[in-house]
């Protein structure tokens, strides 16, 4: 962070214009002189839609990688739903998404399509991680499939699960402020960044993206917390 902040400093002075480039110094203050009431009212905003976002982009996901477990044959039809998704620019499909959904529901839904690839890859990968020796070993005691995928499936596949939705955190918040840049929206990160640009405020545009970053930041930690609590035997989950 400090090489970062360093590295920043040094290009504001450099041949950059510090118009175009302010310092950290000068978005510090900017932030400081927008105030809690500015940056909670946006945040709050797109956190909501965010959130909303990326419970939906799971929850599909997960009912998708369900799917699949119980009929193998639709992996590579549901894999290449995922693979489109992830392949659509946002900012191309952005407005076809806000004249289908309207523009109040067009964030969420952006956000939901960035989540849902990240969480369908590590549900599927983990889904699948369980031993073959570990699935006979629950039918050789009498169980049945439903009994694999309690005792054995699950535990398998929380850490590659924990991954997918520790990296959906930015995803999820990059798809809502995209969906309020496009409009029709009264408040939210998107749309003050949008004003920003309009009024040729660079401190304030600086100021909206370090936020935007912070928060993803944080967003990510809490969730690798979560995920290091949840399974403390999975190394993948400390990377």
């Amino acid at each position: 962070m400090l090489l970062l902040i360093g590295v920043w400093w040094g290009f504001t002075y450099s041949s950059v214009s510090t118009s175009s480039f302010p310092t950290p110094v000068a978005v510090v203050r900017s932030i400081i002189a927008d105030g809690w009431g500015f940056y909670g009212r946006n945040t709050a905003g797109t956190l909501a839609r965010a959130g909303w976002g990326y419970v939906w982009g799971n929850c599909i996901a997960f009912m998708l990688a369900a799917l699949v477990l119980v009929v193998p044959k639709l992996e590579e039809l549901v894999s290449q739903i995922g693979v489109l998704t992830n392949c659509l620019p946002i900012t191309a499909i952005g407005p076809l998404v806000m004249v289908i959904f309207g523009s109040r529901v067009s964030a969420i839904a952006l956000s939901a399509m960035l989540v849902f690839f990240t969480t369908l890859v590590g549900a599927l990968t983990g889904l699948k991680s369980a031993s073959r020796s570990q699935l006979d070993l629950i039918v050789v005691y009498g169980g049945n499939a439903w009994t694999q995928v309690r005792k054995v499936r699950i535990l398998a596949a929380l850490p590659a699960i924990m991954t997918a939705l520790q990296v959906a955190i930015p995803g999820a918040i990059l798809g809502a402020i995209v969906g309020e840049y496009l409009g029709g929206i009264d408040t939210g990160i998107g749309v003050a960044l949008n004003a920003a640009q309009r009024q040729v405020q660079p401190d304030r545009v600086w100021a909206l993206s370090l936020v935007t970053g912070i928060i993803s930041l944080l967003g990510y930690a809490l969730v690798g917390v979560i995920g290091r609590l949840l399974t403390p035997w999975a190394k993948e989950i400390n990377r």
